[in-house]
């Protein structure tokens, strides 16, 4: 499978401008391409195919006046942006038609230099190398220094370097991994667990374990408060105005890495110790627009399940995903009988028929754990039939933090 190792790019002045060149003309060409599909979609004109694009907007436009200053950076660059205007394209209509899986987007949109993100890819044609010094070696950009957290296991096959709100560079590498070598590094367990997740506590296991959930915005909410009234007011457009929101980004980056880096460790060590986990297939969208969705976003349950689909499918576990109608929180995970809804601020509960306590959260954990089928009866025989492996769409982390977390 594919992963993605993200590394801290330190460029020096001279390369901060030769990459926002390149990030520049980047954004240029993939506008030019929205901007002739566009017109020949209003003139009920075919779309123009790739190879004509590539040769009016790259080769040609690089002879032109207006457009001369295309040939002061890599050309694969610039072909690569062809490339994801394409690729915005066919997922755009496959959207339309229902053959792309998840929620609908939104045909390519032009592209601004004020975007909180800017990045460009160069692939192996593009002759870029790291130096015997440890370097990035970028065509038209030099040598840039690299903060190595980690070696890379394999060669990787591109190369995507980032800036994001706050101003900082990432060197982004694609890297084809062996199925059966990460299959190896995790020991051999029969263990299984079945995970509740919530606002209390982070996650609480079907063993009884409990995590406590960080809560990084909230503990950040002081600072971002400071920050962004100052940001209110400075004057548009002054300089003071973009140290302000640079300041702002930046306490937004610190909580936003903090979270991930909870996720990876927490998510790594589950697959570790556990051959089999449940979760719950969460209405995370629908729940962010409720009273509670700055807590919701704050936990970040979508990143976390991410995070355990694509280990469990790289380390050979298995990740089992039951229905969110599943009444888990209303069922004794005793005797098995539903006792019915009950309210949020009901933490602990005895079931009428057998009367046993329960704890919600933890009975939840075990009702998780008993619906995918990872449980078993006093006789040995599975709940229900076994886990479902874990779908093969996730094909890495997507996020970039200071350092990196692939594992």
């Amino acid at each position: 499978m594919q992963l993605r190792y993200a590394f801290r790019l330190y460029p020096d002045a001279a390369q901060q401008s030769a990459l926002a060149r390149a990030f520049g003309c980047a954004r240029v060409v993939f506008n030019d391409a929205v901007r002739a599909r566009e017109e020949a979609r209003a003139a009920k004109q075919p779309f123009p195919k790739a190879a004509e694009l590539s040769k009016r907007l790259i080769t040609e436009a690089k002879q032109t006046v207006e457009r001369s200053w295309l040939g002061e950076v890599s050309a694969v660059v610039l072909q690569q942006s062809l490339r994801d205007a394409e690729s915005a394209y066919r997922n755009f209509f496959a959207s339309l038609k229902g053959t792309r899986k998840g929620p609908r987007t939104g045909p390519p949109r032009f592209k601004s230099r004020k975007d909180a993100r800017q990045s460009i890819r160069f692939t192996a044609n593009a002759r870029w190398s790291i130096t015997d010094s440890g370097r990035l070696n970028l065509p038209k950009i030099g040598p840039v220094k690299v903060k190595w957290s980690r070696t890379l296991p394999t060669a990787p096959t591109s190369v995507t370097v980032i800036k994001d709100a706050a101003g900082r560079y990432f060197a982004s590498f694609v890297i084809d991994t062996d199925p059966a070598a990460d299959q190896a590094r995790m020991p051999d367990t029969d263990r299984t667990i079945g995970i509740d997740l919530g606002l209390t506590h982070f996650a609480v296991l079907s063993d009884g374990t409990k995590i406590d959930s960080p809560r990084f915005l909230r503990r950040a909410e002081k600072k971002l408060k400071k920050a962004q009234r100052e940001l209110s007011r400075k004057q548009k457009g002054s300089k003071n105005r973009a140290k302000a929101r640079l300041k702002v980004a930046r306490a937004h980056a610190k909580a936003t890495d903090a979270r991930r880096e909870f996720h990876h460790q927490l998510s790594t060590r589950l697959i570790c110790e556990n051959q089999g986990i449940a979760v719950e297939d969460l209405a995370v969208a629908g729940l962010a627009r409720t009273r509670l969705a700055k807590s919701v976003h704050d936990a970040g349950w979508s990143s976390f399940l991410s995070m355990l689909e694509y280990k469990a499918q790289r380390h050979g576990r298995t990740l089992a995903r039951i229905g969110r109608f599943e009444p888990t929180s209303q069922t004794c995970s005793t005797c098995g009988v539903k006792d019915g809804p009950k309210p949020l601020n009901v933490r602990e509960w005895t079931c009428t028929a057998c009367g046993a306590v329960h704890d919600r959260d933890h009975n939840a954990a075990i009702n998780v754990k008993t619906a995918a089928g990872l449980a078993v009866t006093a006789c040995g025989v599975p709940v229900r039939p076994g886990a479902i492996p874990a779908q093969r769409e996730e094909t890495g982390s997507h996020g970039f933090p200071t350092g990196n977390r692939a594992t």
